[in-house]
């Protein structure tokens, strides 16, 4: 045997080996499997993972902004006419909220945390000082008293004759500053005397920058990846007992800044919201990309807050069955101490018409007002994410208070926040770096077939050479 025939059986030899090993682990998925388990292990909270110190500490910034509507034609309302408003914002602050006196608990299989947020204002990404912007908007205080004493005679009487006295009426204006972070209202100092559980002060986030919303305890993810990040108690809690069912009661999925690897388009993603009192869940909407990462878009769909009409398992959430709002709303008060707060999306985004139609001035947009979550689906890593949600109240006549006899039943919109935090650039490089690594692992067994299906066409091209030199001995011969 000639060296050139020993070359030619080494190249196939060589070639069938890199195709028939390639193509059983593409077969077997082996490689796709050890890199899918690295990710497993890596994406854990516990000390020393990949994600530990970030899931402490984010150094994404997160933006929290503030948008106000302003009344126009408060006495017009009063009298029984349509009330019009006017978008006042962004007011725009920056939130930090690393998390705080993180402790493993149950022999490590979980972790406790508090996660207090601070707000620091930035007049650069505002609409105007919020020391001097005024707004007129709905007598929260005023409105929450007058419901609480209601079936009250006597006490509402009084809660009447007090109102006139201090001039107190249904609609208040005050700065964004005050409305935001507190004042001291002139009702509610009145009342505090002889009951001191109700506090003087009044504000949408009053003592709410510095202050947590209580004690979290997550699963590590350890024992089962699909665990990761997800909420075992709240406030020393598995469930709530706020509603009127089992099923809405359940403190379901993660806190929002965490989710497991290896995301799947077909899944339903849980959030539990301390805001809200409530969990809800996002469905994928589609592919997208953000500094150039794929990402997973989900969305919270229509059935999330629709009427138990549309969606039974809704019923849950009807504070009373007199009490049961149509889709879009969500009513609170069950945790705002007694409070007709209604929460929405903005606009009333995905609600009933007649909810935007009640009020002009609005006009639900999916791009403006839509809530989402983009999510690197190898990783599970939040790259891009907006939450949006709106407080209103419902407000409507109540017997023994006369500045409320031309009202009909409406949820009046009263300010709107947008949350947003995109991937910062530094960990967008690392993400990128780990995606490519896991790309390069999982696609080797497409390498050596690649190489295998290349020394496939030399060794044809071999054999074709060695035929036509044997061809042309003979005739040389000749």
């Amino acid at each position: 045997m000639t060296r050139r025939s020993c070359a030619i059986y080494g190249v196939g030899i060589v070639c069938a080996s890199l195709l028939v090993i390639g193509i059983s682990l593409i077969v077997a998925q082996v490689f796709q499997t050890l890199i899918h388990n690295r990710l497993k292990k890596e994406i854990t909270l516990t000390e020393g993972s990949r994600v530990f110190e970030t899931w402490k500490n984010p150094p994404p910034p997160v933006f929290m902004q503030y948008f106000f509507f302003n009344v126009t034609n408060p006495d017009d309302f009063l009298d029984g006419a349509k009330p019009i408003v006017s978008q006042v914002g962004p007011y725009t602050y920056r939130e930090y909220r690393a998390k705080e006196n993180v402790t493993f608990v149950d022999n490590g299989t979980r972790v406790s945390a508090y996660q207090p947020k601070t707000f620091v204002f930035l007049p650069e990404r505002s609409v105007g000082d919020p020391d001097d912007d005024m707004i007129t908007t709905i007598n929260i205080p005023a409105v929450a008293v007058m419901n609480k004493v209601k079936d009250s005679f006597w006490k509402s009487s009084m809660v009447s004759i007090w109102m006139n006295s201090l001039n107190v009426g249904m609609f208040m204006t005050r700065s964004v500053n005050e409305l935001l972070w507190g004042f001291k209202d002139p009702l509610l100092s009145r009342i505090h005397p002889m009951n001191p559980e109700i506090d003087e002060y009044f504000g949408l986030m009053y003592k709410k920058n510095g202050s947590n919303d209580g004690e979290f305890v997550y699963h590590t993810g350890e024992a089962d990846f699909m665990d990761y990040g997800r909420v075992a108690t709240f406030k020393g809690e598995s469930k709530l007992s706020l509603w009127t069912s089992e099923q809405s009661n359940m403190i379901n999925g993660t806190d929002g800044s965490a989710f497991h690897p290896l995301l799947s388009k077909t899944e339903r993603l849980y959030i539990f919201s301390p805001d809200l009192c409530r969990s809800i869940f996002m469905e994928f909407e589609k592919d997208v990309k953000v500094k150039g990462l794929p990402a997973y878009r989900f969305t919270p769909p229509r059935d999330v807050l629709a009427s138990k009409e549309e969606n039974p398992a809704n019923e849950g959430f009807c504070v009373s069955p007199k009490e049961c709002l149509g889709t879009g709303l969500l009513k609170v008060s069950v945790c705002r101490k007694g409070a007709p707060v209604v929460t929405s999306f903005p606009h009333f985004y995905l609600g009933d018409e007649k909810y935007s139609n009640a009020i002009e001035g609005l006009d639900p947009v999916r791009e403006h007002h839509q809530t989402y979550l983009d999510l690197n689906p190898t990783t599970g890593v939040p790259i891009r994410a907006s939450k949006r949600a709106q407080i209103n109240i419902l407000i409507n006549r109540i017997s023994g208070f006369p500045k409320t006899k031309s009202l009909n039943e409406t949820i009046f919109p009263v300010m709107f926040i947008n949350e947003t935090v995109v991937i910062d650039d530094v960990s967008a490089a690392k993400l990128h770096k780990l995606l490519l690594m896991v790309s390069l692992v999982s696609n080797f067994p497409l390498v050596l077939v690649g190489l295998g299906a290349i020394l496939l066409l030399v060794f044809i091209g071999l054999i074709v050479c060695e035929c036509k030199q044997k061809q042309e001995m003979p005739q040389r011969g000749k």
